[in-house]
């Protein structure tokens, strides 16, 4: 084996509602952006705890990471890098350089180029794998004019570059095919032609001067990636169709198949065996990801890597104990590339559903029903276990817990002791071989109206006045609290909570509010576990505080039984009005003269108040004596330019000119 990785109806929703919640993945699995644009490749390193990801086709680089993909080096300058394959002792990492035409080889442990190998222009090598006695071999060329080639590095300062022709390989390549080595398979060469539909696959005999073909096959396809299993008998192709094939090397046999949902892109096979399996993934909820821990044609664990792209080609490598498997996704061209680190992957994903009613009458039974699924059914009578949360008990609790049936399915019965939202929850906790999922309903359970009443609604009262409003609070189950807000109208101030404070014996409590404006005041009972939340509103009025002023007369005195302001003829008097101040305000003045024992009045005009609250007006001098008038000034709800207050009067002011 191998130790690296080549490249319902509406009606029905008002009635019933259901919630998932996908498995709970374990708390190390991770999922980071690692600084790729071009994957082609990925490598695990076991002894140094390294990967190493190539990133070719204009980036140039081998990107290197830990084991939790955190970025810890680069090996730059290696044109459109194409495919990575350790060393048996993992010391060296052999690169093919593509765009460079040439093998090269890397120290792990430092990073450095230690040595190249031309493989002759224009050869363009696409893949690299390890033989035994220091050989290299790697596929290079383009279409029909692709080949076989080996590296001899048995004398280092002299290695020996050897390139073999259709009749030398024993087959006419159509592309570079992929090609594949492992130590448990000492002697053999697997080599794919991956990019025809015929799909030949030729095994061959290295023991030789020449590679000779022992067993030779078309098997049909598109080939994206292959892997050796642990005993180096068979071999793993990912592509075409749905899934894996795997064939025994000795004579192309198929001997097992791995089912899938889409075509495999990559494969990689742990040292147990296990063989984990990527795909496109391109449908929304398709699983991108399975895991075979059971072997060829049993259930997979699957898994929905969050990725648009899918699994790249080539794109999984066990790390080297076969605990952790990495998954890296493809990237189109992307300034960088996710990589999924999945701690716990032989674990089967379980879904976790829960479907109910979704409203209930408090105090009647209700019946749930859920399921927790996976691609290979949990045993029947595994627990699962009931909480629920509401009211009562905010922080949950425990009901007898279920089991599931042999389908993962399980019923939940419960009489709701409280109303308001009811939530119920479902989770499975888990084990070696399943992960543990969880879901969650939540039910609106009825609860009764409380009574509540709020006093004086539509009173209107002076500017200032302090004034009490009391709430009535009918039966409830345990909660007593209410609250009065006072919210005043204009936009400028802050709705204010006036009090909070348990009702008396009588049901009643009470707030005192200052009037400075028409104001919506509030009483908000908050519900308990029996009786629902309430408010009432009302809406309170206050008078603008207006007044009228006159200056500029010569005395005062009365006339009947009114008392007048008197002026010369000759003056005209300045009628000043004060009132409350808002922006924009303006003040209405209202001048009516006295003739034949009724009082005629002349059209009212407004006047924009100063920030002070207070606008003057010259009313003008009369020039003859003994007329009569009056003049008052009014504040009047929207015509003075807002509606904070509500319409206020001065009293009449009265003038006499005399002589």
């Amino acid at each position: 084996m191998r130790t690296r990785t080549l490249t319902a109806a509406t009606t029905l929703a008002t009635v019933f509602s259901s919630a998932v919640l996908a498995a709970v993945p374990a708390a190390a699995d991770s999922r980071v952006e690692v600084p790729v644009s071009s994957f082609t490749d990925t490598v695990a390193d076991g002894v140094h705890q390294r990967l190493f990801l190539s990133d070719g086709y204009g980036s140039d680089n081998i990107v290197v990471t830990d084991f939790a993909g955190k970025t810890v080096g680069k090996v730059p300058g290696l044109r459109d890098v194409t495919d990575l394959v350790l060393s048996t002792d993992s010391a060296t990492l052999y690169a093919a350089v593509r765009g460079a035409d040439k093998i090269v080889a890397v120290d792990t442990a430092t990073l450095e180029v230690t040595a190249e190998y031309p493989t002759g222009d224009g050869s363009e090598p696409f893949q690299v794998a390890t033989g035994e006695g220091g050989r290299i071999w790697f596929s290079f060329g383009d279409q029909w004019d692709s080949g076989l080639g080996l590296i001899d590095t048995t004398d280092p300062a002299a290695p020996v570059v050897t390139k073999y022709d259709d009749e030398q390989a024993g087959h006419n390549f159509a592309t570079p095919p992929l090609l594949r080595t492992d130590p448990k398979a000492p002697g053999r060469l697997v080599a794919l032609d991956h990019g025809i539909s015929s799909g030949p696959v030729v095994v061959y005999d290295t023991t030789g001067a020449a590679p000779a073909v022992s067993v030779k096959e078309d098997k049909g396809g598109f080939f994206n990636d292959a892997d050796i299993t642990p005993d180096g008998a068979n071999i793993v192709i990912a592509g075409p169709g749905r899934g894996l094939a795997e064939y025994r090397m000795s004579d192309l046999k198929q001997v097992g198949t791995y089912p899938m949902e889409e075509e495999a892109s990559s494969v990689s096979v742990a040292p147990d065996g296990t063989v984990a399996a990527g795909s496109r993934g391109f449908g929304e909820t398709t699983p991108n990801l399975a895991v075979f821990t059971r072997g060829a044609g049993k259930p997979a664990s699957l898994r929905k890597i969050p990725h648009q792209h899918g699994v790249a080609e080539r794109g999984l490598a066990w790390s080297g104990d076969g605990r952790t498997l990495f998954a890296v996704n493809d990237s189109w061209g992307s300034p960088t590339t996710p990589l999924s680190v999945l701690t716990n992957p032989r674990q089967y994903v379980t879904t976790a559903t829960l479907t109910g009613p979704a409203k209930a009458n408090r105090g009647a039974a209700l019946t749930l029903t859920g399921k927790i699924g996976a691609s290979m059914a949990l045993p029947a009578g595994t627990p699962v276990t009931v909480t629920r949360t509401d009211l009562e008990s905010p922080q949950g609790k425990a009901l007898a817990p279920v089991k599931v049936d042999a389908k993962g399915a399980f019923t939940v019965k419960d009489t709701p002791p409280a109303g308001g939202k009811v939530t119920y929850k479902v989770a499975y906790a888990g084990d070696a071989t399943y992960a543990g999922s969880a879901a969650s309903l939540p039910v609106e359970v009825s609860r009764a109206t409380a009574t509540l009443t709020l006093d004086r609604n539509n009173q209107t009262f002076e500017y200032g006045a302090g004034v009490w409003f009391t709430a009535h609070l009918g039966a409830t189950y345990k909660n007593r609290t209410l609250e009065i807000w006072a919210d005043p109208w204009g936009g400028d101030k802050p709705n204010r909570l006036l009090r909070r404070a348990a009702v008396n014996a009588n049901g009643d409590m009470a707030a005192k509010l200052e009037m400075t404006r028409d104001t919506t005041l509030v009483a908000v009972f908050a519900g308990d576990a029996r009786y629902a939340p309430r408010t009432v509103k009302i809406t309170a009025n206050t008078k603008a505080r207006v007044s009228t002023a006159l200056t500029g007369y010569y005395k005062t005195a009365k006339i009947g039984t009114v008392s007048y302001r008197w002026y010369r003829k000759s003056v005209s008097p300045v009628a000043t009005s004060t009132m409350t101040y808002f922006p924009g305000r303006k003040a209405r003045f209202e001048l009516e003269v006295y003739y034949n024992g009724r009082w005629y009045p002349s059209s009212p005009e407004f006047f924009k108040l100063g920030t002070n609250g207070k606008v003057a007006v010259k009313l003008g001098a009369p020039g003859e004596s003994g007329i009569r008038a009056r003049v008052r000034s009014a504040y009047v709800n929207n015509d003075s330019g807002d509606y904070v207050n509500s319409t206020a009067i001065s009293a009449w002011q009265y003038m006499y000119f005399t002589n």
